[in-house]
């Protein structure tokens, strides 16, 4: 059996952090400096994200009239509130150098990090998915997107994220470590290949394939406007871009330095600096979406006074330009066909 232990840093972030040789070897991490600044960061993420997201689900889910936009925002405030909430149980950890939880916390606190992750990116390839939908196919866009079947959508992405992020806490175990009397969160792989695969389709699967559709959908979308003329249409998809962005450059690092990582002789003294800032980064992610609505409104410095405002703003322009956009595509293609008949 090839037990691999999730370092304290790492741990209480619950990544896949595989270092097979220093089960009792490796030395106790007391909160110096790296430990502060880690507990710190993650503080203010659960703060900012809980108190974001908050405002975001109160105004998509019940401020606001239901849309199929506000579905989608909504569906990742709560992805994103539910991992903030954990974040708690990972400092703690941290400054007492000790897994107090148990083997139950262990497993859960890992799926739900993985849960997050799956969540969010299937639901930017599901939003991606629809405005090219929309653009390509207007009219029946028009007659078929409903908000009920945009439920339906988001609760099978939920469920497929729930079944992603499985196998990956299925390996979490517990186990106390005699050296330095206390206890250790550790992913427990019988073998190599096992660990290897987990990493490699966490990353292919959860990550490459989903960021190839969203950049094909976006690439369609951007040429079937420019081709209708419609380049002011283009001011709807400013949000979903950086919220993309935003993703991408949370979420890469730490993809990077996790695959570096199944070669730890090579790369270990890189990956152990580096994974702690990088899994700061994609903690990050969960509590920037609430502000990237509002810095992406309209008159933002005139405005900002008032963040509620901004954020639903932000989600109301979003449906509005979609209707008008929806509306003006079908009017030009009747237009055309009117022509053509005449």
């Amino acid at each position: 059996m090839n037990s691999t232990p999730i370092p304290m840093m790492e741990t209480t972030n619950f990544t896949n952090y595989e270092n097979s040789s220093n089960m009792t070897t490796a030395p106790p991490f007391y909160c110096d400096g790296g430990c502060i600044f880690y507990s710190l960061a993650n503080a203010l993420i659960f703060i900012l994200g809980v108190v974001g997201n908050g405002l975001v689900i109160w105004i998509a889910g019940f401020k606001i009239k239901k849309s199929i936009n506000s579905t989608w925002y909504l569906s990742l405030a709560l992805s994103d509130v539910l991992f903030c909430c954990t974040l708690p149980v990972g400092i703690v950890h941290v400054v007492k150098n000790d897994w107090i939880f148990g083997l139950f916390m262990c497993k859960f606190i890992f799926f739900n990090m993985y849960f997050n992750w799956f969540s969010s990116i299937f639901l930017l390839v599901i939003i991606s998915v629809d405005r090219c939908v929309v653009v390509m196919f207007p009219v029946w866009a028009q007659n078929h997107r409903t908000t009920r079947k945009a439920s339906v959508i988001v609760l099978l992405a939920w469920i497929t994220s729930a079944v992603c992020s499985l196998p990956s806490a299925i390996y979490l175990d517990i186990e106390y470590d005699a050296d330095y009397m206390q206890t250790v969160c550790f992913t427990n792989y019988e073998n190599d290949q096992q660990q290897v695969t987990d990493v490699v389709c966490r990353f292919v699967f959860g990550f490459m394939i989903p960021f190839l559709i969203i950049i094909f959908c976006y690439f369609i979308i951007i040429r079937k406007l420019k081709s209708n003329q419609m380049a002011k249409s283009l001011k709807p998809f400013k949000i979903m871009t950086v919220l993309i962005a935003a993703f991408l450059i949370c979420w890469l690092p730490f993809h990077i330095v996790a695959l570096l990582d199944l070669n730890y002789e090579k790369y270990g003294g890189f990956t152990e600096k580096a994974l702690t800032v990088c899994v700061i980064f994609a903690n990050a992610n969960s509590c920037l979406n609430p502000f990237l609505y509002t810095f992406m409104g309209k008159d933002f410095k005139k405005q900002c006074y008032s963040v509620l405002t901004k954020i639903e703003n932000a989600i109301r322009e979003d449906e509005s330009q979609y209707r008008q956009r929806g509306s003006t595509v079908t009017n030009s293609g009747e237009t055309n066909l009117s022509t053509s008949v005449h």
